[in-house]
């Protein structure tokens, strides 16, 4: 059994498709339920589609009270370079939606999680803008790609202290974290902003598909192999493709 989140489209959506071709039981945890059923009628009867608003904590604890055993959580769904917005519980909405989200239903979840947690992150993990004393941009000018870089830090950072406690304490859980390089998805294009126009053209020109980009988390979630506190990539030119 696997709970996929953000799996009504993109990178969840295809991994969520090659996981139920495998045989696999799958929830679609999803903030528009509507907009997976198309998605889980694909897959069949192992498919499930329930709903969960990672901006909003109170959902969070509502789906996770709700949740039974899982073999692997697969931290997928994000939102990427959105305008300035907070989420219900007053964070700021990239921070709140990629990691706070995920980091409360990985908590809540955990006793309930028997092989893998496996956290989406991104290469722009690595764009400056991480500042613990500001995670909301209360402080400081909002920048919509600082925020979704710390995000995705934050997404790794957490992914790596995961690991070090479930080592700890002797469990046999596995945290790993993906990437999936440069893939087109409805991710793209949500700025509201003239950088949309140029990223319509890159996504056409060098963006791989969902599919492929899907390929890092479905390795992370399923391959004997994975390393815990792994962290894994296209094997492409710069990890952006392959």
């Amino acid at each position: 059994t696997f709970l996929v989140t953000g799996a009504n489209s993109g990178l969840g959506a295809e991994a969520a498709k090659a996981l139920g071709r495998a045989g696999a039981t799958v929830i679609l945890a999803c903030r528009t339920v509507a907009k997976a059923e198309p998605v889980a009628a694909e897959i069949g009867d192992r498919a499930q589609v329930r709903r969960l608003d990672l901006a909003d904590l109170a959902s969070v604890r509502e789906f996770a009270e709700n949740t039974g055993e899982v073999d692997v959580l697969i931290n997928n769904a994000g939102i990427m370079a959105v305008p300035y917005g907070r989420t219900a519980d007053g964070f700021e909405m990239q921070f709140g939606t990629n990691h706070l989200g995920h980091f409360a239903l990985t908590g809540l979840l955990l006793d309930r999680v028997k092989d893998r947690v496996v956290t989406m992150s991104s290469f722009a993990h690595q764009i400056p803008g991480l500042k613990l004393d500001d995670l909301n941009f209360e402080q400081r000018k909002y920048n919509r790609w600082a925020a979704y870089g710390q995000s995705k830090l934050a997404n790794l950072l957490f992914t790596y202290e995961l690991d070090r406690r479930l080592r700890a304490a002797g469990s046999t859980v596995t945290a790993a974290a993906s990437h999936p390089g440069y893939s087109k998805t409805e991710l793209t294009g949500r700025t509201e902003s003239y950088q949309d126009f140029f990223s319509n053209i890159s996504d056409k020109l060098f963006a791989q598909s969902a599919y492929m980009g899907s390929l890092p988390a479905l390795f992370a979630a399923t391959d004997p192999s994975v390393t815990p506190g792994g962290y894994y990539g296209p094997d492409g030119l710069l990890e952006v493709a392959g």
